[in-house]
Order: structure tokens, then C-alpha cells, then sequence
């Protein structure tokens, strides 16, 4: 049924099989991975934070990590069994990264080797703490097994995915990136749509949207403070990238993919102002950025020979475009 909407608009012919699985039970992939060569493992629980709860540890290992575990290794036990399985690429995340060092400092270049250390998160709980343990300690042991059992396993440690989507709801990494601007909308009245497909939320709604808004912003400048600013790519490039670790005989490891990155303050201005004049977009570079404190670099993955299509300025376009096709930001 959470199909449907994407089903529709397949024109692939009978390219796509879909099979019902389910992470904690082994096995249940073996038929999904049979005759395959390759395998992408994309999906994730998207939960950032967990309520107030008297032991916040034990739930969040019992309830997300232990079965964010179970249901990759489940996967990657499917795929040796296969015995047909070449490579699987993991989708990583930029939250199990971080730009600054032991003693706070931002350092100058971050690479793959930045690790977000387990030990600050469970102690510091800072927000969307709850995803990136996941996906860190997720990752461990996917590389942990694949190792163990000689899988050729690489990982695309993500940031934040924007551009043209076509799902049923608005991604809620769109929702993330464009916090700073929507915040303001509903705080000043305007309110935004909930799904695009849905008529303009009703009045008596806007408090609990604003609190939603607020939750994302939260989420944003938690990842500005960690990283020093926001590192965007577009939905082809992510895609791009990882056919192109699937397909690429020397790669190994973890390839950050990020197209460019810009303070969270760089980031509200520009998407304020695609939102204020959308059709007299400019293709032309920005080239007044506040200087950020830390490159995140995605050399590792240019100098294997992959390139990117899409600009900052591109990516911010395209996704207020669709917004805006889609209702979920009101119109200018």
C-alpha cells in the first residue's frame, strides 16, 4: 500500500520485482538477493530523538539500534548465501562524521577518518543523537561482518539529499533543509502544507506545525554546530555515486558525498532568496560564502573519477521548485 504512489508513476516495465521482507527475521531477504551481483542497503529509521524516558539508554539500544543491527546483518547474511552477491553498498550518513577534534577545535579538513565518536554521543545526547548512533554503530558491524566473512562491503557516508523529489510525502531531508525558511512561514502566519497532496493545513494546526518546524531547525543547527556548516548534494548525484562505488573495481571503504557545504546563516539567505523570486533563478555561482570553519571533503571520491552535476545554487532551486509544485510551501 506504501507503494502504490511510487508504482504508479514506474514505467520500467516488469524491471522492478518488489518483495515483502522483514529485518529481524534471517532469511527473510534470501529470495529479495537471489541471482543478484550487487545489493544497495539504503534504508534506516529516521528517528532523531527519543521523549524523556527513565532509562533513555536501554530503550534506544533494545528498540533502535539492536534492530537497525539485526536487520543489516540479517541482509548481509542473505547475501552470502546468495553465493551470487559480488559487492553491497551501505548508505551512510554525514552524522557519523564530525569536523571537530578531541579538544573541540575545528579542524581544517574532514575526511572519512572524522568519526563521531559513540562515547560523546551517549554522553552529550545532543540532538538527532539517536540516528547517528544508529547508522555509526550500524555501519560498525555491517563492515565488521563483511570482514569477517570476506563480503566486499562499501559505505557512502551521505549529506544532506535535496533536489526534484516525486515520493507521496515530502522527503524529510527536504523538511530539514528548509527549516530555517519554513519555521518562519508559520511563525508569521503562512502556513505550509503538510504533504503537498493535502489542502493547506487548517488554523487550528499551526501550533503543532510549528512545532515540527522548530524540531527540524533543531536538527539543522545541531548538524551546523557539529560540522561548522551544512553539506548538501543533490538526489541524482547520491544516486550517481552510489552506481558508481557499485560499479568501480578499486573502491573500498567509506567515500564521503557532499557537492559543497555553506554556514547555516549562507544557507537561509540563499534559500530565502530562491524562495522570494523562484523563475529569475541565476545559474550562475554565488561567490560571497562566509568562510566555513572546516572543508568537508569528498576528494577520496572525486579522485576515484566520480564528478558532480549539480550546483549548491542548482540543488537549492530545484527543491523549492518542487516545493512549491507540490504545495508544501505557499505560493510567492
Amino acid at each position: 500500500e506504501k507503494s502504490l504512489h511510487l508504482l504508479s508513476l514506474w514505467k520500467g516495465g516488469d524491471q522492478l520485482r518488489i518483495f515483502r521482507a522483514d529485518l529481524q527475521e534471517e532469511g527473510s531477504f534470501d529470495d529479495a538477493v537471489k541471482g543478484c551481483v550487487g545489493v544497495f542497503h539504503v534504508a534506516a529509521s529516521m528517528q532523531f530523538n527519543v521523549s524523556d524516558k527513565e532509562n533513555t539508554e536501554a530503550f534506544v539500544q533494545a528498540k533502535i539500534i539492536d534492530p537497525a543491527i539485526k536487520g543489516t546483518i540479517n541482509l548481509l547474511k542473505s547475501c552470502l548465501k546468495s553465493n551470487s552477491v559480488k559487492k553491497i553498498v551501505f548508505t551512510s550518513s554525514i552524522s557519523t562524521i564530525t569536523a571537530k577534534d578531541n579538544n573541540g577545535k575545528w579542524k581544517p579538513i574532514v575526511d572519512e577518518s572524522c568519526q563521531t565518536q559513540t562515547e560523546i554521543l551517549w554522553n552529550t545526547q545532543p540532538n538527532g543523537w539517536v540516528y547517528a548512533l544508529s547508522k555509526l554503530l550500524t555501519e560498525e558491524a555491517a563492515f565488521k561482518f563483511a570482514q569477517e566473512n570476506g563480503i566486499d562491503l562499501v559505505s557512502v557516508i551521505t549529506s544532506t539529499v535535496a533536489g526534484p523529489f516525486f515520493t507521496a510525502n515530502v522527503p524529510s531531508s527536504v523538511k530539514v533543509l528548509l527549516s530555517p525558511l519554513t519555521a518562519q512561514l508559520v511563525a508569521t502566519g503562512d502556513i505550509i502544507g503538510g504533504t503537498g497532496f493535502e489542502p493547506r493545513i487548517p488554523h487550528i494546526s499551526t501550533l503543532i506545525v510549528l512545532l515540527c518546524e522548530a524540531e527540524n531547525y533543531k536538527i539543522i543547527s545541531a548538524v551546523n554546530a557539529r560540522m561548522g556548516s551544512i553539506a548538501l548534494v543533490h538526489i541524482e548525484d547520491i544516486c550517481n555515486a552510489h552506481i558508481f562505488l557499485m560499479e568501480h573495481a578499486k573502491a573500498e571503504g567509506r567515500y564521503i558525498c557532499t557537492t559543497q557545504s555553506c554556514t547555516l546563516s549562507n544557507l537561509a539567505a540563499l534559500v530565502s532568496k530562491e524562495y522570494s523570486s523562484p523563475n529569475t533563478h541565476s545559474r550562475k555561482s554565488q561567490k560571497s560564502y562566509d568562510k566555513v570553519p572546516s572543508e568537508i571533503s569528498s576528494k577520496k571520491l572525486k579522485d576515484l573519477g566520480f564528478s558532480y552535476k549539480h550546483s549548491l545554487e542548482e540543488i537549492i532551486h530545484q527543491t523549492i521548485m518542487c516545493c512549491l509544485d507540490y504545495g508544501y510551501l505557499p505560493s510567492v
